[in-house]
């Protein structure tokens, strides 16, 4: 498994009163497959994997994996507290059908260097699907350095780092490490074009729920080596990046969905975003209206251009066989 572009880290839509919402769940991921999305991380952190009860981690795993079909990967959120339980909900994923698991850090315990390694190596020997690592040390309290998990990039299972520490230090140092089989995803929306441009594979977006065309292009920009134009599409996304910031994620992300229309609120310990942040919404919704126009049609001409590029080559193929021939011709008859 190679995982590359953009990733939508998808939020998990709740009724009014608090039950999964299938159906904007649903409505979620059509969004993102029709705006060429190129992966989904189901009950992570977005997803409020915390607050999910198993039936309903089950209930969102099989949906999307009903509608998405193998159109892209689907990545599990399957880390704990625990190795052992870290290792059973693993298992339980690739039973219902995941194509990864994204593990984090094991949050609150607070490993050793050497206890994540160990555990990121059980996980991979024993969960029974691909592994991507997931290094988040402001929600875990630990850190996985690079250096430390040097001996996990052979593995055949492990095949690739999230990295959130948004530090050009630490993306370098996993850059560093990158193989064909162990890619580099940023987990930071606001770094992810500058670790992009540096080489890394893809990232694991939250923004991306709300404006995935956006997003999309600016991967495809920064992977063509477009840095200029990528840079572009980043400065139009900082306003959403520093709404999505303004609290504890998925809390902002939240109230913008269901503006929206997809899901209601979240469960405590999560609370409603505040009021005082809640007026920027409006102009918001305006803004990522004008940024799903903007890239719709820039991939559009993308295409169009392909279309007659293609079409001048064909006719210059036709022509020379052409061409060919009749010289050809020609000599039979001398």
């Amino acid at each position: 498994m190679r995982l590359s572009g953009c990733i939508t880290a998808l939020a998990t839509p709740f009724t009014h009163t608090g039950e999964v919402d299938l159906e904007a769940w649903e409505r979620l991921i059509v969004a993102q497959l029709d705006a060429g999305i190129q992966g989904l991380v189901v009950a992570g952190s977005t997803g409020e994997a915390a607050a999910l009860r198993q039936n309903e981690f089950d209930a969102i795993m099989r949906s999307a994996i009903t509608l998405v079909a193998g159109r892209v990967p689907i990545l599990a959120g399957t880390g704990r507290l625990a190795t052992a339980s870290t290792i059973e909900q693993t298992q339980h994923a690739a039973a219902l059908g995941a194509d990864a698991a994204l593990v984090v850090v094991p949050p609150y315990v607070r490993p050793t260097q050497a206890g994540m390694v160990a555990h990121f190596r059980a996980v991979a020997d024993d969960g029974g699907l691909p592994v991507v690592l997931y290094n988040v040390p402001g929600r875990t309290g630990s850190d996985l350095l690079p250096a430390s998990a040097v001996e996990l990039v052979g593995h055949e299972r492990i095949v690739g780092i999230k990295e959130a520490c948004a530090g050009t230090e630490r993306i370098q140092a996993w850059l560093a490490m990158r193989t064909p089989s162990f890619a580099v995803l940023s987990g930071d929306d606001a770094s992810a074009c500058d670790a992009l441009c540096a080489g890394a594979d893809a990232v694991v977006s939250v923004a991306a729920n709300v404006a995935p065309d956006a997003l999309r292009r600016l991967c495809d920009l920064a992977l063509s080596g477009a840095t200029q134009q990528a840079r572009r599409w980043d400065t139009r996304l900082r306003p959403l990046y520093e709404f999505l910031s303004l609290e504890s994620n998925p809390i902002p992300l939240k109230a913008l969905l269901a503006s929206l229309g997809i899901g209601h609120g979240l469960r405590l310990p999560l609370t409603n975003l505040s009021p005082e942040h809640c007026a920027r919404i409006a102009s918001l919704q305006d803004q990522l209206l004008t940024l799903a126009h903007s890239a719709r049609g820039e991939e559009r001409a993308v295409k169009e251009r392909a279309v007659k590029e293609r079409a001048v080559k064909e006719r210059a193929v036709e022509t020379r066989a052409v061409e060919l021939g009749s010289n050809n011709a020609r000599r039979s008859i001398v």
